[in-house]
């Protein structure tokens, strides 16, 4: 079930595509749940958004790796069992050196498991492609899923109490009490944008300000071309 390298894409291209064209969050709108659900601040988005792209990487990895001598009729067993494992390797990890985060994070790191993103990462991309550009593709797609979260996590926690990087030492240790900005001093909150509705709302203002960005640069392109004879 393996190819060669020579047919998978440039990195350039595997990059733009994990991170901008074919983004999970924005475009594939795979991975709802924890979006949705621990996007209300910076950290945990962020902590949530490089636990993914790890397993991303090293599933990615270990799917090319072992793709050589996996059957394909048991390849999908096979992958999950692979991300199970990755996914609890990182969880362990974070219980035992970020424990006030993982406790926070809660059930949405070993929800990693069922992210559909993953699994189809590995199904399309890794499980036909060399170890280097299977890596890359899974930090590309972690990388675009982890922006998409960053970006919900910054709105999120600006409009609802007004901050950033509240309680980073959660994520960095005690120099992250540095990170920590209070933008709008004595400020009252919105308390949807804290809500899971409110994370519907601005992911749907996301997806629709990157469609409104890729319908202009298609019509910017369209009128650069030169004019048919």
């Amino acid at each position: 079930m393996s190819t060669s390298l020579d047919t998978a894409p440039g990195w350039r291209e595997i990059l733009t595509n994990g991170v901008w064209h074919n983004n999970a969050g924005l475009v594939q709108l795979l991975g709802l749940c924890p979006l949705l659900a621990v996007s209300n601040t910076m950290v945990n988005a962020l902590g949530l958004g490089l636990a993914t792209l790890l397993t991303l990487v090293v599933c990615n990895l270990l799917v090319s790796l072992l793709r050589g001598i996996i059957r394909p009729e048991i390849r999908i067993p096979l992958f999950v069992l692979i991300l199970a494992s990755v996914v609890t390797v990182i969880e362990l990890a974070m219980e035992a050196w970020l424990y006030e985060l993982f406790h926070i994070l809660g059930i949405f790191i070993p929800l990693i498991v069922t992210n559909c993103a993953i699994i189809g990462r590995a199904e399309a991309f890794a499980s036909r492609n060399r170890p280097l550009a299977a890596a890359l593709d899974g930090f590309a797609t972690g990388l675009g899923f982890a922006l998409v979260l960053l970006l919900l996590g910054t709105a999120r926690e600006l409009l609802g109490s007004g901050t950033l990087m509240q309680d980073a030492e959660l994520l960095f240790g005690s120099m992250g009490k540095s990170l920590s900005v209070v933008v709008i001093p004595d400020y009252r909150g919105f308390l949807l944008a804290v809500l899971p509705p409110g994370a519907f709302i601005i992911l749907g203002l996301l997806v629709a300000g990157k469609n409104a960005m890729q319908a202009r640069s298609a019509k910017l392109l369209l009128a650069n071309q030169p004019a048919s004879e």
